[in-house]
Formats: structure tokens, sequence, C-alpha cells
């Protein structure tokens, strides 16, 4: 394994990986994720579905998934998470905001999501995700470029300046036909919720349905100029 430490050898491994990868199989490029950063390496899954961390742990057996528990999740997200940790091949971590959805409400005042979404976000995805890849030089996200415009050039290997770590996209050039075919052939779990005319998964006070013909993200953050949550930007 490649022991790879300075932020000038990151970014430079990095930017080679985004040229030698790009047509690389989703498998090949965990692969190459698993040879050079080895337990510095982790997955992050909202447990929307579990297919990249199935991926990363056939590259990698007991690869470290982070989870990100808001506090404001469906059921069936935490259950899809505690199914992913009881049958698969890897460690999952569950990161929590510094507050209670509690403390929150007694500090900024009740359902700050409906109020200010990008404060919400902040402060219980992004700041967690910050502390919590604190460990790691590398980490995958189940990024995909049909998934809508804002993610149409997400790379399959690039530099991430906010946290100054490689950032691993492996199923990028996917298209969800490609994310059905790997669900069906091995058996990998998915949200219940993707049976329930939800295409994407997030918190619940933000997260509706699709519609026909809506594209996968239409559902978050429904009527708002919103579209990310700030992990990804």
């Amino acid at each position: 394994m490649t022991v790879v430490q300075t932020r000038d050898e990151l970014k430079s491994l990095a930017e080679q990986a985004w040229r030698d990868l790009e047509e690389a199989s989703a498998l090949d490029i965990l692969r190459w994720a698993a040879e050079n950063f080895g337990p510095r390496f982790c997955v992050t899954s909202s447990m929307e579905d579990a297919v990249v961390a199935h991926l990363a742990s056939r590259a990698l057996p007991g690869v470290d998934v982070v989870f990100l528990d808001t506090g404001y999740h469906f059921p069936e997200t935490i259950g899809t998470r505690d199914a992913v940790e009881a049958v698969m091949d890897v460690n999952v971590i569950t990161l929590t905001p510094r507050r209670s959805v509690a403390e929150q409400d007694a500090e900024h005042g009740p359902r700050l999501h409906d109020r200010d979404p990008d404060l919400c976000c902040a402060l219980r995805k992004v700041a967690p995700l910050e502390e919590g890849l604190a460990g790691y030089d590398a980490w995958a996200t189940g990024l995909r470029r049909d998934e809508s415009p804002t993610r149409a050039n997400t790379p399959v290997v690039g530099w991430d300046e906010k946290r100054q770590k490689v950032k691993i996209s492996p199923i990028a050039r996917w298209t969800q036909a490609d994310v059905d075919a790997y669900v069906t052939e091995h058996g990998v779990l998915t949200n219940p919720l993707l049976m329930d005319g939800y295409a994407s998964v997030g918190c619940a006070p933000c997260t509706r349905r699709v519609a026909a013909g809506e594209d996968a993200r239409a559902g978050r953050w429904a009527g708002r100029g919103k579209t990310e949550c700030g992990l990804h930007g």
C-alpha cells in the first residue's frame, strides 16, 4: 500500500487519477483507493442504498462507512443503516450533530429547516462531516452525473479543496439502470422508500416523492432554490 501524507502529494495523486481512471470500472476505482489510502479511506452513505458501500467492501473488506444521523431521518433510513451494519463487511460509523434537535430548537427556534434550510444543513450535516472526516485522506460518495444538472460534471476522482482530501465518486458515470442492475445482481440493500415514490432520500421534513419526468433530486427541498445540502458544494 502506498503511503501518501502531504497535501501536495494527495492533490497530485487526485489530479493524476482524474486523468487515468475516468474510464475505469467502479470496482477498479475503489481498488485504487484501497491501495493508496487503506484505513485512511472511508465511504459516506446517506443510506438511500448501499451500492457504494457494497462495492467498497469488495475492494477493502471492513471499510469504514460514515453515516450522518441528523435527527430528522425517516425510520426506513435508520433501518437501512442497521441492516447494512448487520449483513455487510463494513464498519458503520454514525456521526451526530453537536446539538440534538431539541437543543437546536431551543437556540434557533423550532423548524429551522423550514425557515433557514441552509443553516439547518450546515449545523446537522456539514459540520459533523467536517469533524468525522478529519482522520481520513480520501472519502467516497455515491454521486452520479445523471442525478441532476448540478452533478453533471462530477469527476470519478477529484480534489476536495474545502476539506483538503481526495474525493472519489466511483459510480459517477453510472445511470439509474446501472444502479438497479447492480442491486439486482448482488442483492444489495436499498431504502424501502425508493419503492414508495421517493427517488432521492434525505431528511424527512425536506423530502417528498417525485412526479413522473422529474429528476431524482426534485424531491429535495421542493419549492426552494436549494438543490444541495452543502456536503458537495
